[in-house]
């Protein structure tokens, strides 16, 4: 059964953060806040753990995840990116973006997307996902929480979807949900696949 637990949305409580962080190292998921919505994570490369989330989410078997991180300190490992659009990313993350790099040769292939070889990239600016990644010291594998029928404004919409799984839900209040901004830079230019939760004044 899924359990809520309650964490201070502006100063996370670290005992409860590293609770988090151990289910996650555990195997665990999550049904987390970001700055545009829920969304279901779990730790890099655990293959049972997104499977679980394709089950909840209903997707066919080889959706690609998109990689949550903290910052853009060890983006080099996973993803290649020019001096413009490092310079890019630097000066309008963390926020309601997801972009779209050109993934490194050495990253395991169910994190591409595609023949592209493309990867999603997300700094989220919400204070509890930025505590749990500075804990967890690596990125999560996420996907935004969208089931047909259904919206989540908070842990209690999400319980009532997720009441018969083992995922953790994570309540900090309010969270509506918002798509993000995507942005592909894979070809070395900017171009804009949606409009969404993100300013676009820094992109144009």
């Amino acid at each position: 059964m899924s359990k809520v637990l309650s964490i201070h949305p502006e100063n996370p409580q670290y005992r409860l953060i590293k609770e988090v962080v151990d289910l996650l190292e555990n195997g665990g998921i999550i049904a987390y806040p970001t700055d545009s919505g829920y969304a279901l994570g779990c730790a890099l490369g655990n293959k049972n753990a997104m499977d679980q989330i394709i089950n909840i989410r209903k997707l066919r078997k080889h959706h690609h995840f998109t990689l949550m991180m903290k910052d853009l300190s060890h983006i080099g490992e996973y993803a290649k990116l020019n001096n413009s659009g490092f310079r890019l990313l630097k000066k309008i993350l963390p926020g309601a973006y997801t972009f779209i790099l050109e993934g490194t040769k050495d990253i395991p292939n169910r994190l591409l997307n595609g023949k592209r070889k493309t990867i999603g990239i997300r700094v989220s600016s919400n204070p509890v996902v930025q505590s749990i990644l500075e804990n967890l010291m690596e990125p999560m594998m996420s996907v935004s929480l969208k089931i047909e029928g259904y919206e989540f404004y908070n842990s209690n919409d999400v319980k009532e979807v997720l009441h018969g799984s083992n995922a953790l839900i994570i309540d900090s209040g309010h969270c509506p949900p918002e798509p993000t901004t995507i942005i592909d830079l894979s070809n070395d230019e900017v171009l804009v696949l949606r409009n969404g939760n993100g300013s676009l004044e820094f992109v144009t």
